[in-house]
């Protein structure tokens, strides 16, 4: 039975294509879902791809994950920069998790620099655009075979 890994995507990422087109593109969450789906086929991993608007909910699944996946692929959207509670739910299930910014977060505004999730991450892909989701499956698939 293939390995799940779940990929969580946080605040407005249900926007992209639409959103700031300049710093995104236009290439739409399901585009990107798609993409992931077939990495995941070649990789041999299951997908559970899921995006919320609200913190709590992020919460939950990482939690959930503890029991129902191998790893974890996240981009937290603007909760990368502000929250706590996703930093101390990563931190309990002690899950590999890759963190992945479609923009590069270090060209941006300076509040965007700061990341309360890299700490507690395996690897960070940013800038790289939807290929980064791509990167961050085969990254994982090499951790999860350690």
């Amino acid at each position: 039975m293939p390995q799940t890994v779940f990929v969580l995507n946080g605040p407005n990422l249900n926007m992209l294509g639409l959103r700031e087109p300049g710093v995104y593109g236009t290439t739409t969450l399901k585009d990107i879902e798609a993409s992931v789906r077939a990495t995941a086929a070649r990789l041999g991993f299951e997908i559970d791809f899921r995006q919320s608007n609200h913190e709590g909910v992020l919460v939950d699944w990482i939690q959930e994950a503890r029991e129902k996946a191998c790893g974890i692929v996240v981009n937290p959207g603007a909760y990368t920069h502000t929250s706590v509670a996703l930093h101390d739910a990563f931190k309990a299930v002690g899950l590999p998790v890759i963190e992945v910014h479609i923009s590069n977060i270090f060209a941006r505004e300076s509040f965007r620099h700061h990341s309360y999730v890299s700490p507690v991450a395996s690897g960070v892909l940013c800038g790289l655009g939807p290929h980064g989701y791509e990167l961050a499956l085969e990254a994982l698939a090499r951790i999860v075979a350690r």
